[in-house]
């Protein structure tokens, strides 16, 4: 945002102005960036929460669904994790 209203009119943003802008933006970034792992684990643990009555003593789960929550919790052992990750597809 280069420019701000004030009563229905247009105004330049100051230098100063511009660089709290700036900042505010770097900042929300960086929040964002950091909380990116907690953000994928949590989807994750949402995933594996799904199948958690399979892994009930018992119930006996079957291969495709072990599979499918061993690659659920290797999702942090990605090479690309928390910013690329391959997502295991749910067994139906």
């Amino acid at each position: 945002m280069t420019t701000k209203f004030i009563n229905g009119i247009e105004y330049a943003l100051t230098a100063e102005e511009l660089a709290e802008e700036q900042a505010l933006e770097e900042a929300d970034d960086a929040r964002i960036i950091a909380e990116l792992p907690s953000t994928v684990r949590a989807s994750r643990d949402r995933l594996l929460a799904k199948t958690d009555w399979m892994a009930n003593s018992d119930v006996v789960m079957p291969e495709d669904v072990r599979v499918y929550r061993q690659a659920l919790r290797d999702i942090p052992s990605q090479s690309g994790f928390p910013n690329t990750i391959t997502w295991p597809t749910e067994p139906s």
